[in-house]
């Protein structure tokens, strides 16, 4: 192994150990216990703000050694580069665990997911634009217009077996278990061997191939390949420095596999404009009630309320930004793959799955990719596998015309 590649393979084992406990979504997020009484309060006509505590954290022995990292690091080098930015990256996250709870959570959180003002690639367009965009949308549309599976409730336990089914006839092994979880607010979450689904929830159709394409075959794939890199294994872990380009990966390969409708985007784009209300003085009765007001159920509005309010206080001024990420990171991850189709790189778009990366890192290390420093990924989703074939340029076609990504972006940017 040549030298430098040594140098920055121990320096990544060490960013390993140094991230370990900065898990910034189970720390910020609340206890389903703050939900339900927050909605036995409501259901009797109580309409009172949730208490949330947060415990204390103190990573200054992490964030020392990142501090280590980012200095012995060569910038000048594709893992270098890589690995200057994780760790300040990861500083922030750090600071932002340390301030739970306050304004500067928050603040840390805009600087670490970006703000609903960011322009999109191209420039003028932003990030709320586009949610407005796609709000809009969908309040043209005629819910009757909804396909009848997403009508149809399927509960938890149900979906447990029929997602397991799924991916263990796509791995052709037991690599992913599904659980339920009761303690859970959102309705699920996936780490790399583990799905969680929060037991008693109604879920869809939509739901579960939302599941399986988004969840699965984009963060729970993602999380194997990289934990398979011999020299880089921290493309395992979810910095948040990757976030934008995970989402904007996965909700196009929703797009692109028809597992996505027009309400999930509203979604989406609700939680984006909620954000924007919260920085802008919004406190969290007023931005339960934009939910609400939108024609979510009580329980669906508290979760979303609840994902703009996690660690910051709930008076307004403040909110935890980190669900701007999914319009951004798909019209990002939208340029980037029309781009590499019309260069003929698709290579770039499978190399994405290699581990958890942006869209700058798959670019600078493709030397690394080709001289074999890195791994290709060991599992694709099909959808990316059979890019080259003339099924997945009319998909991504359609995909493109259907959503109007394009009045979002001039084209030129990246």
């Amino acid at each position: 192994m040549p030298d430098a590649i040594a140098h920055h393979a121990a320096l990544d084992a060490r960013l390993v150990a140094a991230a370990r406990g900065l898990r910034v979504l189970s720390l910020a997020s609340w206890p389903a216990s703050v939900q339900r009484g927050f909605l036995d309060a409501h259901a009797r006509g109580q309409l009172r703000m949730p208490e949330v505590r947060y415990p204390r954290h103190d990573f200054s022995a992490a964030r020392h050694q990142l501090a280590e990292i980012a200095s012995a690091a060569d910038a000048d080098h594709p893992l270098g580069a890589y690995l200057v930015e994780s760790a300040r990256a990861w500083d922030l996250a750090a600071r932002l665990l340390e301030a739970l709870g306050t304004a500067q959570a928050g603040a840390l959180s805009v600087a670490l997911y970006g703000h609903p003002d960011d322009p999109l690639p191209g420039g003028g367009t932003t990030s709320r634009d586009a949610a407005r965009h796609f709000i809009g949308i969908a309040d043209e549309l005629d819910h009757e217009l909804l396909a009848p599976q997403e009508q149809v409730g399927v509960s938890a336990t149900a979906l447990r077996l029929q997602l397991q089914g799924d991916l263990d006839a796509f791995f052709g092994e037991r690599v992913i278990a599904v659980e339920l979880d009761p303690d859970m607010i959102a309705k699920a979450a996936a780490g790399a061997y583990r799905i969680r689904l929060r037991d008693g929830a109604a879920f869809s159709d939509y739901d579960r191939q939302q599941l399986l394409h988004h969840e699965a075959l984009v963060h729970s794939l993602t999380a194997l390949n990289g934990r398979a890199q011999p020299v880089l294994p921290s493309l395992a872990l979810s910095s948040p420095r990757v976030t934008a380009t995970q989402e904007g990966l996965a909700v196009l390969a929703e797009q692109i596999t028809g597992s996505i409708d027009i309400e999930r985007m509203k979604r989406v784009s609700l939680r984006t404009e909620a954000i924007a209300m919260a920085l802008a003085g919004a406190d969290f009765l007023q931005v339960f009630g934009y939910f609400r007001d939108a024609g979510q159920s009580d329980g669906e509005s508290f979760a979303s309320a609840q994902r703009v309010f996690r660690g910051v206080p709930l008076g307004g001024g403040a909110a935890f930004a980190k669900d701007t990420v999914y319009l951004r990171g798909l019209v990002e991850v939208h340029t980037f793959f029309r781009h590499a189709l019309r260069e003929g790189r698709l290579r770039q778009c499978r190399w994405l799955f290699a581990g958890k990366m942006t869209l700058e890192d798959v670019r600078r290390f493709e030397p690394l990719f080709e001289d074999a420093t890195l791994a290709p990924p060991r599992w694709l989703p099909t959808w990316v596998a059979r890019a080259n074939g003339l099924a997945g340029l009319l998909a991504f076609s359609l995909f493109a015309n259907r959503i109007r990504l394009d009045r979002l972006s001039n084209g030129d940017g990246d």
